[in-house]
């Protein structure tokens, strides 16, 4: 298994860079492989060191709040808390498992938030809250940006924006370009209850019309557009079945809004919300749009007219120009689908260091996903198509890969599932279901 601990992986070997083709490179062994880039990373700073990026105006009021908060998620205590913030583990932690390079989500408690920022948060109570959870949000992304720069050309920062302040938003998407946080800007949700308005209304439009503008790819994740869940055993359950569709609503908001008409360089990326639901998804939309258009006197035709007529394009043809897809755990069963959704779309993840994340397996769950599949095509959904869209140099990453990349050969080998170990099946990349490709 590819479970080598965190400590005992060398440092890659220095010297001229290998020979790379595509987002394949070649050992020295003349040997193939794979130069890996998760999509879907997710780390954050200890919550005392969230205090020397904010203004000292907020220092007072941050140590109150620190002193009496309680974090309520395991896996950002102690020594596996420590993953998100700690560089050199984190870096030896992904190399173990095959990976040069990740775009990075946010994942611990920001300053003054109640919860996780990809959770929906429950609605601030004054002003001055709201005020103070802007000002947590910046300082994790100054945060964000000193640890991309500890580990230079090989994290992709993903910022975070408040859709309660568009001017704010619009500002520290500016600010973020500059500073080099090449993975974007997260988009939240609008789930029911925050008292923002939903992603179709206008009042957003500086914000698409900034990341276009500039080139900054706009990340939507899952989790946050869902409603809050509830304390029960079926809420938990309701709240797992649903909280990708959730997110899946701003693909229809986008475009209803017609914001890929009206800005055809914006990339959007759906994260972690996974990648069979697209073909059916937008085969759906494509019928709507057309009937809204063309079907004389139809319902959907009175309810749509105007608003298809005002698209030059189909829902499907948007997605194939502007959309992609940050396919965490990639399942057998969703790689059959790979020409349906793009095999230019699609990028995968590992969602380290999450507890369903690939990570230490994530060789096994490549394996499990990519085995028999053409080379230059899991090359693109490993690495290539996250190095175009976030600007990753792959040259710059090649003498990495070339030491820890997975081997093209054993990639090609299918997976025995027999052989795994009970804790890889915490990751959805084995669920059983998929066990045979689609």
């Amino acid at each position: 298994m590819n479970s080598e601990p965190h400590d005992q992986v060398p440092e890659p070997a220095s010297g001229p860079s290998p020979e790379r083709r595509g987002a394949i490179v070649v050992d020295a062994a003349g040997e193939e492989r794979y130069i890996v880039i998760s999509a879907d990373g997710h780390a954050g700073g200890d919550v005392p060191d969230y205090r020397s990026y904010l203004p000292t105006k907020w220092h007072d009021d941050f140590d109150a709040w620190a002193a009496t908060y309680e974090m309520p998620y395991e896996d950002l205590l102690g020594d596996l808390g420590a993953r998100n913030w700690d560089s050199d583990r984190r870096r030896r932690d992904l190399e173990a498992d095959g990976q040069v390079a990740e775009v990075i989500f946010p994942n611990t408690v920001p300053p003054f938030f109640p919860k996780v920022s990809l959770a929906a948060q429950p609605p601030a109570i004054t002003a001055a809250d709201m005020e103070q959870r802007w000002a947590g949000l910046q300082a994790h992304n100054r945060w964000l940006a000193d640890f991309c720069d500890a580990l230079p050309g090989r994290r992709a920062g993903v910022a975070q924006i408040t859709l309660h302040d568009v001017d704010a938003s619009v500002a520290e998407i500016r600010w973020a370009h500059e500073r080099g946080l090449t993975g974007g800007c997260l988009l939240p949700g609008t789930p029911p209850g925050t008292g923002v308005p939903q992603l179709y209304e206008e009042e957003y439009e500086p914000i698409w019309q900034v990341c276009a503008e500039l080139g900054v790819p706009l990340n939507h994740h899952t989790g946050s557009a869902a409603p809050p869940m509830g304390p029960t055993d079926r809420d938990a359950v309701v709240f797992l079945l649903e909280v990708s569709w959730w997110a899946h609503r701003a693909l229809t908001h986008l475009m209803v809004a017609g914001v890929f008409e009206r800005h055809p360089d914006l990339r959007v990326v759906f994260t972690e919300q996974g990648t069979a639901w697209v073909p059916e998804e937008l085969a759906r939309l494509d019928v709507f749009i057309s009937r809204m258009r063309h079907a004389g006197g139809s319902q959907e035709q009175v309810w749509g007219k105007a608003i298809a007529d005002s698209m030059s394009l189909l829902p499907s043809e948007y997605w194939a120009r502007q959309c992609h897809i940050g396919a965490s755990f990639i399942r057998p069963l969703e790689v059959g689908l790979r020409h349906q959704v793009g095999i230019d779309r699609i990028m995968w993840g590992s969602d380290y260091p999450h507890k369903e994340s690939s990570h230490p397996f994530s060789l096994e769950a490549i394996r499990a996903a990519f085995a028999g599949i053409p080379h230059d095509e899991v090359a693109a959904m490993l690495g290539g198509n996250a190095a175009a869209l976030y600007g990753f140099d792959l040259d710059r990453l090649a003498p990495v890969a070339a030491e820890i990349g997975p081997r093209v050969a054993d990639v090609d080998v299918p997976l025995d599932r027999s052989a795994l170990p009970i804790e890889a099946y915490k990751c959805p990349a084995f669920a059983p279901e998929y066990a045979t490709s689609g």
